[in-house]
């Protein structure tokens, strides 16, 4: 048999909100995978933890964080090609909009309106940049939108990851961070999480940057353009989940034996496929001219690369982004039309009789809390000979399964395993 693993990013409001997107969604075709399922609830990391999406996907591809995880950095350097040796720090960074002075956060994602292109040309005005007295150097890359990464390197001495956030919205737990449901806005300085040296000069290195960065950005050319017709501007990097070495991971083909490729938009989870040994099938949202050519795309990538691999894990973007803006209807209009373009074009060509469909996602995301949340997500394993029939695949159907609630997300993929070897069919 087959199986394909699709994550939807964020579709889940979990259970403290009136309104839930995935019950209130017109989805035919993902509903019509619930007719015939086993279904249930997932931590994806564990009750009490509102996880972000790098820690949270590692989880669901059957590796436990408490063992795995060396924080978001790591993976985000691997993701955006960006070189990245042990001892060295990676951190997760978002361009910004602040007062200059006060370094008051006035939006933490540039009105999600900076261009990839601008974010290019802001990052090469940081990458380069000398700290320390000129005995460690910043390297810089931005990704997608206002996202970006950069690695410290200093030529003396090892770095440490035991650093706090400059982004305010998310607090660091060992390796973990969590996302606040409040919090000052205001950018906040690293502070060493204990009390070594390295640490020390860790936070003391992301400090500099993070203050030679607001001098650096505020002048730049690309944004007095955007102040000149009423934009943001980008003038600051948020950081977050530093990362002093690569994850110590088997291959995911030695763990589970099955061949894997990921479908995925971001660099995180490239950089996760990669330390995990997994084939990818990078898609580039830059060039589609469409979120429905985008999603078409990946269904038809899922069918290819079924021929070639045992599994393919698919995650999905949309959801989330409406769900931290407090926009129901947004989050509504994602899921269908992750329902339309990509559920519709895979299960028509699709052989649902040799393949596991699992449905879920990476973490709630309510649209009331406009933050990731601890709530369980909606878990659902599809395929015509298994015996649940549900009328729609939501947070409310799901409790009810047989599943169960699941406890951690690094479960679920044996118990799908175990599954489809018993759906499979007798040969001879």
């Amino acid at each position: 048999m087959k199986l394909v693993y699709v994550v939807l990013d964020g579709a889940s409001d979990g259970f403290s909100v009136s309104a839930r997107a995935l019950e209130l969604s017109h989805k035919p075709s993902i509903d019509s995978l619930a007719s015939h399922c086993l279904c249930g609830l997932m931590y994806p990391i564990g009750p009490g933890v509102a996880p972000e999406s790098d820690v949270a996907v590692l989880s669901l591809l059957g590796y436990e964080p408490d063992r795995y995880y060396t924080g978001r950095g790591p993976l985000e350097a691997l993701g955006a090609g960006v070189h990245f040796s042990d001892g060295w720090l990676a951190l997760r960074a978002n361009f910004a909009t602040v007062d200059p002075v006060s370094l008051r956060i006035i939006d933490r994602r540039v009105g999600r309106g900076l261009g990839s292109w601008e974010a290019r040309e802001l990052a090469r005005a940081l990458d380069g940049l000398k700290l320390g007295g000129g005995r460690a150097e910043a390297y810089f890359k931005a990704t997608i939108s206002h996202r970006g990464v950069l690695v410290i390197r200093h030529l003396d001495y090892r770095l440490s990851a035991m650093i706090s956030n400059t982004d305010p919205a998310y607090e660091r737990r060992g390796f973990i961070s969590v996302a606040l449901p409040s919090y000052e806005p205001y950018v906040r300085k690293a502070e060493p999480l204990v009390d070594t040296f390295e640490a020390r000069l860790s936070a003391e290195l992301v400090n500099e940057f993070t203050v030679k960065a607001v001098e650096v950005l505020e002048e730049h050319p690309v944004n007095k353009a955007r102040e000149r017709s009423g934009k943001l501007k980008a003038n600051a990097v948020l950081l977050r989940d530093a990362g002093d070495r690569r994850p110590p991971t088997e291959p995911i083909e030695e763990r589970f034996g099955l061949k894997f490729t990921c479908i995925a938009e971001m660099p995180v989870e490239v950089g996760i496929a990669r330390a995990l040994g997994v084939k990818v099938a990078e898609v580039n949202v830059e060039e589609a001219r469409s979120r429905r050519e985008l999603l078409e795309l990946e269904a038809r990538l899922t069918v290819r690369e079924l021929e070639e691999s045992d599994a393919v894990y698919v995650h999905l973007k949309g959801p989330d982004e409406p769900g931290h803006d407090g926009d129901l209807e947004g989050k509504i209009k994602a899921i269908e039309d992750i329902d339309r373009y990509y559920f519709k074009t895979l299960l028509d060509k699709l052989d649902l009789e040799e393949t596991l469909v699992i449905v879920t996602s990476d973490h709630s995301t309510p649209w009331s809390l406009k933050a990731h949340s601890e709530d369980p997500v909606p878990v659902m394993l599809s395929n015509p000979r298994l015996p649940e029939k549900k009328r729609s695949f939501n947070e409310i159907e799901c409790k009810q399964g047989t599943l169960g609630v699941i406890e951690a997300g690094y479960k679920l993929l044996p118990i799908a395993i175990k599954t489809m070897k018993t759906l499979q069919k007798p040969t001879g």
